[in-house]
């Protein structure tokens, strides 16, 4: 009898045939959850990098409104809730922080010329991610921040 030397896929030594069944199935369900969290991992993540953008860019809009010179603190207010609204983040319950030097203030009107200028947008993201949170790889009590620092004219 001749020997083969190699196996053919799917005969045995003597000529049965072997069938394999279920195979692509248990592939299936290994690799499966693991693409799933790499989904909606990307998602979330993605998410919260778009609101850390818009967090960012309200802050930087509420600097610019708080370093010029003869603005009022509700200017900044205003900026920062128009730009929050046009991320379609102005219900998410976000706090601003304007800072003079470092001393947190409520009135722009003692600001000097020079004046390092920071606006702080602060969130939490179980507000904000409610509808983004597939399987909450990102805690509900995690803070996000948006913050901007400008030189007073």
């Amino acid at each position: 009898m001749t020997r083969i030397p190699f196996r053919l896929a799917g005969i045995a030594k003597r000529g049965r045939i072997v069938r394999r069944r279920g195979g692509s199935l248990v592939e299936a369900a290994i690799v499966l959850p693991v693409l799933l969290y790499l989904a909606f991992g990307t998602v979330e993540f993605g998410y919260y990098f778009f609101v850390k953008h818009s967090l960012d860019g309200a802050a930087r809009e509420g600097a610019r409104a708080a370093i010029v010179s003869g603005g009022v603190y509700s200017d900044v207010t205003t900026a920062v809730s128009n730009s929050m609204a046009a991320s379609n983040l102005s219900a998410s319950g976000y706090t601003t922080v304007v800072q003079d030097n470092g001393t947190t203030i409520a009135s722009l009107s003692s600001c000097a010329s020079g004046d390092e200028m920071t606006v702080t947008v602060t969130c939490v993201w179980g507000t904000v991610g409610a509808g983004y949170r597939p399987w909450g790889f990102i805690g509900t009590s995690k803070n996000v921040v948006g913050s901007a620092v400008m030189r007073h004219e």
